[in-house]
């Protein structure tokens, strides 16, 4: 039964790299896309936030950066955004559109460094110039936006709105880089305040994929006869409310109404989790489904709290309970990806054990640390440079424990 159920996996595997390339002499870490990209993102985390959690604490400065808060916003939503949507597009269209061909080798180290160089400028922006920042990043999103064209182009338009979002996020960022040239007057915050609410409903509609395949891939491994189904409805629910704050944040930002939007997008987004409630089997005791649920939390958290703080006339504290969006849900979504993608793509189960327990709870606890800074003041720069180091250490595990099945070949036998 074992044997039989393991060709059964291996050829389900196999229809999915039908149109592998044929290139010869691959090294197994340019095998797929989401191999040297999971190399690169842990790293480069740990590398952003530790340097941001040090200037904002005061403890160092760099010279070379004007506007660090701009630098720091823009590369944790953009700059992590196009490598993990290269991941997600390069792993996940061959199997959703059968007949697209990965790209490997050359082409894929091409993409990468591409990466790489648009990183560089925009840290070096106030050295190099804005037109070059912009070529670069844009040139990396509108590329990814072309590979992903049959996605939109799709007659079922069964994922089409993932490219929808891709390409609002290529104009929203277009905006980012013409306001920081001079040529359009709203404020680069402003901008990237907007951004953030499309990545979130990029999230949304990513999570709903993930977690489709994840959790089943969960019960079928545990042996629980059911079916976990992701509902469209709920998840629509809560990109309107996202799309709902973030427009009247923009427009009018000190209009009460925006309290009660928050609550009702915290509430919405919330809600997203009685998809885990099956009608025959309990699974809310299932490591994975807590780990992918305490996504929904934390966006939930953040902006039901930015609502209250609305509501209490404390709108200050807008920016630390973001934080909960963005350290809590945005940072957990990307590590809950590369836990999943690195386990079930290189063609091995979903193991959960100590390690992914510690990596979940310390982004959990590092997000509390930075949201709570305005009931703990006094502490507010040591929090600060706390915070971002606790955030770090998920993906120091990361490399500990997953880089050994991304540099070698699927435990399988198949090809990527």
């Amino acid at each position: 039964m074992s044997n039989k159920k393991e060709k059964t996996e291996q050829l389900h595997a196999t229809n999915h790299y039908l149109y592998y390339p044929d290139e010869k002499d691959v090294p197994a870490y340019l095998a797929y896309g989401f191999r040297p990209v999971f190399l690169l993102l842990a790293p480069y985390m740990i590398i952003s936030m530790l340097l941001w959690g040090l200037v904002w604490s005061g403890t160092i400065n760099i010279p070379f950066m004007e506007n660090v808060l701009a630098w720091h916003i823009y590369e944790m939503l953009f700059g992590v955004l196009t490598i993990g949507v290269l991941a997600f597009l390069s792993t996940g269209l061959p199997e959703l559109f059968p007949g697209t061909v990965p790209f490997i080798g050359k082409k894929l180290k091409i993409v990468i460094i591409l990466w790489l160089a648009g990183r560089l400028s925009f840290w070096l922006v106030d050295v190099t110039g804005v037109y070059l920042a912009a070529l670069l990043n844009l040139s990396m999103l509108g590329w990814l936006i072309w590979f992903g064209r049959g996605a939109v182009l799709d007659k079922l338009q069964r994922h089409a709105s993932l490219g929808y979002t891709l390409v609002a996020l290529f104009i929203i960022e277009v905006w980012f880089f013409a306001s920081m040239a001079g040529y359009a007057q709203t404020e680069p915050m402003e901008i990237l305040k907007i951004a953030l609410g499309a990545s979130v409903i990029l999230i949304l509609l990513a999570l709903r994929r993930v977690n489709m395949e994840a959790v089943n891939e969960l019960m079928e491994d545990k042996g629980i006869d059911d079916v976990y189904i992701a509902r469209p409805p709920l998840t629509n629910l809560a990109i309107f409310s996202v799309i709902l704050f973030t427009a009247v944040e923009f427009f009018y930002p000190n209009n009460s109404a925006l309290g009660w939007l928050g609550l009702g997008a915290g509430a919405a987004i919330l809600a997203i989790t009685n998809d885990y409630i099956l009608k025959d089997k309990f699974i809310l005791n299932q490591p994975y489904v807590i780990y992918l649920s305490l996504i929904f939390v934390m966006l939930s958290l953040g902006y039901a709290l930015m609502g209250w703080a609305i509501l209490s006339g404390e709108i200050g504290n807008i920016t630390h309970f973001r934080h909960f969006v963005t350290s809590g849900g945005y940072g957990l979504a990307y590590l809950m990806v590369m836990i999943i993608i690195a386990q079930i793509h290189t063609g091995r189960h979903l193991a959960s054990n100590i390690y992914t327990h510690s990596m979940v709870a310390l982004i959990v606890a590092a997000t509390l640390m930075r949201s709570l800074i305005p009931f703990y003041e006094e502490y507010s720069y040591e929090l600060y440079l706390y915070s971002s180091i606790v955030w770090t250490v998920p993906f120091i595990i990361y490399i500990k424990v997953f880089y050994k099945f991304l540099t070698a070949p699927r435990a399988d036998g198949v090809k990527g």
